[in-house]
């Protein structure tokens, strides 16, 4: 998923904002499926508080160590899942941090001192998504589960794979909607419109856009019928190698990351089946981004000028929740 803006300079003793110019941003909260009425419902859900309303079902899961507590609930009787999550600490504002704040001792010891540390709610915030209504496959989606490292041939691909993805009909409407600017056409950091060898590129919803230490953009291609890695052949580097040179090129003029600070890699399994990249800082431990999961498109173009068929031709692993459908059906096959 996604977020924009157009490139702006900070002054002296501005904090450098990275969201758009253009207008706020809608509220990423809203129930229901949405309509033609976007940005009136977007103005109407910022006067309103949707989690007021919210009744607490379950915790999913929780990490202490990113700061983040996943929900499930509901709101005016429909299910909902709720992610919680505590923004980073922008450096520009340690100034008014320390000076702002109210301290309240914990505990001394010698040099050792632990505070806490009460700082104003402009300085606090969280960052709250809301997916409603939630349907059981969020609610898994977002439960703790342990992993699996499934290894998938060409055959398993054929067999099992694919037949689960045609018989599951995942939906890609979110995906087209922004393809034809039908939402989020504020959020658009760059567009090639070519219907072969172009794409949007937008900020991923897990960056909040304050920041580049933990800058996540996806690059999502206008062709259509690429579901994933198994379907990249030859015919596509032009599509893989303008994503990947004026994706980095945007980035660098947009947020002034050179591309030797960038990570660019494609999901096998992807979260949705339409080619999409993604974009993050070098050094930012991006979820998803281990070798089990992520193949860096710098390989992945190598690849494919080596091998036409390199990718529907050999074995590739990814890791598979054990909640997972297509995990149960290489169980029934007998292939793990």
């Amino acid at each position: 998923m996604a977020e924009f803006g157009a490139k702006r300079e900070p002054g002296d003793g501005e904090e450098k904002d990275f969201s758009p110019k253009v207008k706020k941003p809608k509220a990423e909260a809203k129930c229901g499926n949405g309509g033609g009425k976007e940005e009136e419902s977007g103005e109407e859900e910022q006067r309103q508080n949707v989690l007021s309303e919210f009744e607490t079902c379950a915790v999913l899961s929780e990490s202490a160590r990113d700061k983040t507590i996943f929900v499930h609930g509901k709101i005016s009787g429909q299910e909902a899942v709720v992610i919680l999550e505590k923004t980073p600490i922008q450096k520009e504002a340690l100034s008014e941090l320390f000076s702002e704040s109210r301290l309240k001792l914990q505990m001394k010891n010698d040099i050792y001192r632990t505070y806490q540390l009460l700082a104003p709610p402009q300085l606090n915030e969280i960052k709250a998504t809301v997916v409603c209504p939630a349907t059981q496959k969020h609610i898994q989606k977002y439960q703790r589960q342990e992993s699996f490292l499934l290894q998938e041939t060409p055959d398993d691909y054929q067999s099992i794979t694919l037949p689960h993805l045609q018989e599951q009909s995942f939906s890609l409407q979110w995906v087209y909607n922004i393809l034809e600017k039908k939402a989020e056409v504020d959020r658009i950091v760059f567009e090639d419109p070519d219907p072969n060898t172009g794409f949007i590129l937008l900020p991923d919803f897990k960056w909040n856009q304050q920041q580049v230490d933990d800058l996540y953009l996806i690059a999502i291609s206008h062709q259509r019928g690429i579901k994933s890695l198994r379907d990249l052949k030859s015919e596509h580097l032009p599509l893989l190698r303008n994503i990947l040179h004026k994706g980095t090129e945007s980035i660098s003029e947009r947020y002034s990351v050179p591309s030797s600070k960038l990570r660019v890699y494609l999901h096998y399994q992807p979260s949705y089946f339409h080619l999409h990249v993604h974009f993050t800082r070098l050094g930012f431990d991006a979820p998803g981004c281990g070798v089990e999961r992520a193949h860096l498109l710098q390989d992945v173009i190598q690849n494919l000028q080596t091998d036409p068929l390199h990718y529907s031709t050999r074995t590739l692993y990814c890791p598979l929740r054990a909640d997972d459908a297509l995990l149960q059906k290489f169980r029934e096959a007998g292939r793990l």
